[in-house]
């Protein structure tokens, strides 16, 4: 069983950064992780994942060069690192947790381990 907590969330002005953490209450060596965002009356969406292997995979251009994710290890963390925020970013974000040796994430990977989710708020 593995717990996860996020934070790093809150309000930001449009332009701004956030890094958002997801930490585990164990290692997450054989995990793929994925940051999951739901914005207000939408459907949770995948934004990014990493897996054991450092391979990360995007879900929508949006996201490209403005957000990274990494992990360390020995702190059992993954990274959420949000630039160039922009209003349509907001929303709750989750990361999930799935033990997996694929070398990359699939878009049809079902997560076994949630954390509780934290606002990312967009807005001048």
């Amino acid at each position: 069983q593995v717990q996860l907590v996020e934070s790093g969330g809150g309000l930001v002005e449009p332009g701004g950064s956030l890094r958002l953490s997801c930490v585990a209450s164990n290692t997450l060596d054989d995990y793929a992780v994925i940051w999951f965002r739901q914005a207000p009356g939408k459907e949770r969406e995948r934004v990014l994942c990493i897996t054991a292997h450092d391979r990360k995979t995007f879900y929508a251009d949006s996201e490209k060069g403005r957000f990274t994710i990494s992990r360390d290890n020995a702190k059992n963390t993954v990274y959420l690192q949000m630039n160039d925020l922009r209003p349509e970013d907001t929303g709750v974000y989750y990361c999930a947790a799935k033990k997996t040796a694929n070398y990359y994430c699939s878009a049809v990977f079902s997560f076994d381990f949630w954390g509780q989710g934290t606002q990312v708020t967009v807005s001048s």
